[in-house]
């Protein structure tokens, strides 16, 4: 075959072809250029780190939230105080207490007719023909004076834990109010000096009613050596059984009361703490930012609310991110899998770039945020792709950076 040589045809013949061959050329660099995009992806990310809600554990009122917006906090330290005894639940403890007033009295009750009692039988001591009979009756009233001694003083133990525990909630009150500023540190002090006060009270009591213990444990000791010895009079014991059966109704009855009162303090406030160092951040996301948008980033509750458990109360998003989301085209998916080696760049002051990993790959496409498309006025669509921030990278959250295979 005869080879063509350009230089055979005429001058004005080539003049024509160099524009067919200047544009064979550029389809050749483009096709080149395009092979080379897709084989190596470049896209923009965007850093961003966790952001937990901090949601009530229980129902009650929110009485303290000890942050405010943009505030960095620490791990561990107290956002805000649920009080969980609510209106309804005070209407129950103050039920309570009227029921345990009603207890003491009956104790009172019971005291007063063991007087009585008790001399009636040292009046019939010159009647009885044995003299053991008497020390019986004595040993019964013993036991029966320690029993109920100790239920008098489980009953004022009980009233004086209660307001105890209101004094202790009070104190706590007045420490806050007194950082700040908003009462004297004399009322701190009375609160504190009426605390202590019923402290020593209820300790003394404590005491006193383990040697009543004691009392009871020696006098019951007394009465069955004595009993093994000689039999009881039945009279005796019929009058003595219906005080003790008595006692033993309101012994029940407060050892009830005493759990119901103790279960209303032991839950008395519930305080929610941070779960990392963080700052406080913005309820509300802006339109297009939906995908950035954690839970409880749309509620906040104010001291004084009524909330429930599970109900928001703020959101605390992590001090530096920990993460870049990025969006990669369908173009670019068949060669982007988890552990593909890339690099990252940041373009802004510090400059720097490290090598990693994508870490995770989002099963389906999703809208991109505004800020990473191309158009402001085109929406634009991608596969979800994560990468954890090398360490050592300062980045700041929503900051941009881009990134290219390896």
């Amino acid at each position: 075959m005869k080879r063509i040589n350009i230089r055979n045809y005429p001058f004005r013949l080539r003049l024509h072809l160099l524009p067919v061959l200047v544009w064979l050329g550029t389809v050749a660099c483009v096709i080149g250029l395009f092979t080379r995009r897709v084989q190596r992806f470049e896209v923009i990310g965007m850093a961003r780190g966790q952001v937990r809600q901090i949601a009530a554990t229980c129902t009650g009122k929110l009485t303290e939230v000890r942050v405010n917006l943009f505030e960095q906090i620490k791990a561990g330290q107290t956002l805000a105080v649920i009080d969980t005894i609510l209106d309804n639940e005070q209407v129950v403890e103050a039920e309570l207490k009227t029921q345990l007033n009603a207890a003491i009295a009956e104790i009172e009750h019971l005291t007063s007719q063991l007087v009585p009692t008790q001399e009636a039988l040292m009046a019939e001591k010159a009647d009885r023909e044995i003299n053991h009979a008497t020390e019986m009756r004595r040993y019964f009233v013993d036991a029966d004076q320690a029993r109920l001694q100790i239920l008098t003083l489980k009953a004022q133990i009980a009233s004086d834990s209660v307001l105890l525990a209101d004094l202790e909630a009070e104190v706590k009150i007045s420490e806050a109010l007194l950082k700040e500023e908003a009462i004297a540190p004399y009322e701190l002090q009375k609160a504190k000096v009426q605390y202590d006060s019923l402290a020593k009270k209820v300790e003394e009591n404590q005491r006193m009613l383990e040697q009543a213990e004691r009392d009871l444990e020696s006098a019951k000791q007394r009465l069955d050596e004595f009993s093994r010895l000689q039999l009881t009079h039945p009279s005796v014991n019929s009058t003595l059984e219906v005080i003790r059966k008595e006692a033993a109704v309101q012994e029940k009855l407060m050892d009830g009361l005493l759990k119901q009162l103790e279960a209303l303090g032991s839950r008395r406030t519930v305080e929610l703490k941070a779960p990392f160092d963080g700052v406080v951040i913005p309820i509300q996301g802006q339109a297009n930012q939906t995908i950035l948008r954690r839970p409880g980033e749309d509620v906040i509750r104010r001291a004084g609310e009524v909330v429930r458990a599970g109900d928001s109360i703020l959101a605390v998003a992590e001090l530096r991110p920990s993460e870049i989301i990025a969006y990669v085209s369908e173009s670019q998916l068949r060669i982007v899998r988890e552990k593909t080696p890339v690099e990252i760049v940041k373009n802004s002051p510090p400059e720097q770039k490290a090598r990693c990993e994508v870490t995770y790959i989002g099963p389906t496409m999703e809208l991109m945020p505004e800020r990473l498309w191309l158009n402001p006025t085109i929406p634009q669509w991608g596969r979800p792709v994560v990468i954890k921030i090398p360490q050592g990278m300062e980045l700041i959250s929503g900051e941009l950076v881009g990134i290219r295979n390896l």
